[in-house]
């Protein structure tokens, strides 16, 4: 089931944005199987593994990739690939004899996708960072926050997930179309600096154009206008307002019972400020929610999933007892393959003999029979943990 359904790709474990790229294709019905470690890496935020939804939908095995054997393995799974997806620092695949030329002598068709914070090459390459920081080196945090304040970091939405796990999958996609046409595999080479400025492309057009200034909460998107804002209501919760067009404005002030202006003022925010508090979240929602005042309200994660909308949409689903967003986007003739609960983790729990399970054997065997099964030779040297 899914789009992508035959499709096979390697996934290196790591933290971010990568994950969520091997998320996004096993979502949709590539067979991808997750290389795990054998002990903790000491990175990212660590979780339970039943929580840990960005490894949802595929098996994960570790393997031991500073052993000859294992990095044998690993090139006899790459072999049989469509794409690798790998998120270490640049040069670590390559000190590990798995890099490019290696992978790509095994596989000439193979894609291999490459997921950094500061690219391949350049002076920042071998340094650490996170979102925040590649964030801040393209222009996007400066433009975050309101007026008077300092920058306001963005969840790490903007860079890891935007302009790092999205942009690694549609490059990879794209490696993978091409691959199909020509026969021949490439580097993909995502940085998330160059994600987040890619994300930023139309603010760099306003600037340019003298209608989008360098101050924050200044401008038309950035919570310097009273038309595109959030209010708080009777209840302390809060309600967005959007009408930056004419139009749909008119429709805004309208069922407020206010006249209609093009003003975007500080009068104009103190009166929609005022008026706002004057009822609950509640009797907003129903006074303008399917209407075009380009209205919505400002739910938390708990209360996101029982929206009305979300809920016709099955926008989020339960897996395992945990309530998690779907997959995305919607597919009218090859729906979304069926998701799986996250694996247990090596890391935290494994043994050391090859997967028991069907489904991750053949995930990773290509569905051989055991005796020829490449775990078959590793079982007794115990670099292989089948991780459930």
């Amino acid at each position: 089931m899914g789009p992508l359904a035959g499709f096979r790709i390697v996934e290196f474990a790591g933290i971010g944005p990568a994950p969520m790229t091997a998320m996004l294709f096993a979502d949709l019905g590539a067979n991808v199987i997750r290389l795990d470690r054998l002990a903790p890496s000491g990175l990212g935020i660590d979780m339970p593994a039943r929580f840990s939804l960005l490894a949802r939908s595929r098996p994960s095995v570790a393997i031991d990739i500073k052993r000859p054997d294992g990095v044998a393995l690993a090139l006899e799974l790459i072999g049989k690939a469509d794409a690798l997806i790998e998120g270490f620092r640049p040069g670590t695949m390559e000190r590990l004899g798995l890099g490019p030329d290696v992978a790509l002598k095994q596989n000439p068709r193979l894609v291999y996708g490459r997921m950094t914070g500061w690219g391949q090459t350049g002076p920042l390459s071998q340094a650490a960072g996170h979102d925040l920081n590649y964030l801040a080196l393209t222009g996007a945090l400066a433009a975050i926050g309101r007026k008077g304040s300092k920058p306001t970091p963005p969840l790490n939405l903007a860079a890891d997930f935007g302009g790092g796990a999205l942009y690694l999958a549609f490059g990879v996609a794209c490696a993978m179309l091409e691959a199909q046409r020509s026969g021949a595999g490439q580097v993909v080479d995502a940085a998330m600096t160059e994600g987040a400025a890619s994300l930023m492309t139309i603010f760099y057009g306003l600037h340019a154009a003298g209608m989008h200034t360098l101050e924050r909460g200044s401008n038309l998107l950035d919570s310097g206008s009273a038309i595109y804002e959030v209010y708080e209501c009777a209840d302390g919760r809060f309600i967005s307002i959007a009408p930056i067009e004419l139009k749909f404005r008119e429709v805004l002030f309208e069922r407020l019972g206010l006249p209609y202006t093009t003003d975007d003022g500080a009068e104009l925010r103190d009166k929609l400020e005022r008026l706002f508090k004057t009822r609950n979240r509640d009797d907003w929602c129903a006074l303008f929610e399917g209407s075009d005042a380009c209205f919505a309200p400002v739910l938390t994660m708990e209360e996101a999933p029982h929206h009305p909308h979300n809920v016709a949409r099955g926008t989020f689903v339960e897996i395992d007892g945990v309530v998690q967003p779907g997959a995305a986007p919607r597919f009218g003739r090859t729906p979304s393959a069926r998701r799986r609960r996250p694996p247990q983790t090596a890391s935290r729990s494994f043994r050391r003999e090859r997967p028991t399970r069907r489904k991750d054997r053949d995930a990773v065997c290509g569905g051989r029979r055991r005796r020829a099964c490449v775990f078959g030779r590793c079982r007794t040297r115990a670099i292989v943990a089948s991780t459930r």
